[in-house]
C-alpha cells in the first residue's frame, strides 16, 4: 500500500500512486523491491525508483521480468551500480535509468554519469529522473537524441 501520507518526509512526486509494500523495521522504514525480491531502507532515492518502476510497468508496459535494479557494471577498473536496467526479449540490456532524490537537480553532471555507464552497456535509451522531472533520449551509436516523453516498452 502507498503510505506517502505518512511520510511526510517523502514528497509528492511526479508520478502516479504506486501500490508499494512497506514495513517497519525498528525505526527504519522498508520497501519490498519487487525487482530484487527484497526489502530495502527507503531513501529519497529508492523512493523515486519504486514509483518510477511501478510506472513503467503499469502505464507503459515494461514487463518486471525485463528489469533489474542495482546491476553492478565495471567501469574504467571501479566497480559501479546501475540504478536500473531494462533487457529486451533477448536479455540484451536496451535502456538505463538513472535515479536522483526529489531535491536533486537532473544537471549535465547525471547525463555525462548515464553517458559513461552507457559505454559499457550500450543501450538504445537513456532515461534520467528525481520523481520529479523525467528524461529520456535515444542513443544511435553516435549521437543522443532526446525524446518527448519515455517511450513504452514496444517501442524501445
Amino acid at each position: 500500500m502507498d503510505r506517502m501520507q505518512e511520510q511526510p518526509t517523502f514528497p509528492t512526486l511526479n508520478l502516479p500512486p504506486a501500490e508499494l509494500e512497506l514495513r517497519r523495521a525498528g525505526a527504519v522504514l522498508e520497501v519490498r523491491d519487487p525487482l530484487r525480491a527484497k526489502w530495502v531502507v527507503v531513501t529519497p532515492e529508492e523512493w523515486v525508483r519504486q514509483h518510477f518502476v511501478a510506472w513503467l510497468v503499469s502505464s507503459k508496459g515494461y514487463p518486471a521480468a525485463m528489469m533489474a535494479n542495482e546491476v553492478g557494471l565495471r567501469l574504467n577498473g571501479m566497480l559501479r551500480r546501475c540504478d536500473t536496467l531494462i533487457y529486451d526479449r533477448s536479455l540484451h540490456p536496451v535502456a538505463i535509468v538513472e535515479y536522483k532524490a526529489p531535491h536533486i537537480a537532473i544537471t549535465q553532471k547525471v547525463f555525462d554519469q548515464i553517458a559513461r555507464y552507457n559505454l559499457v552497456i550500450g543501450a538504445r535509451v537513456l532515461i534520467v529522473t528525481n520523481g520529479m522531472s523525467h528524461y529520456c533520449c535515444r542513443f544511435d551509436g553516435n549521437a543522443y537524441a532526446f525524446l518527448r516523453d519515455v517511450p513504452a516498452y514496444c517501442e524501445i
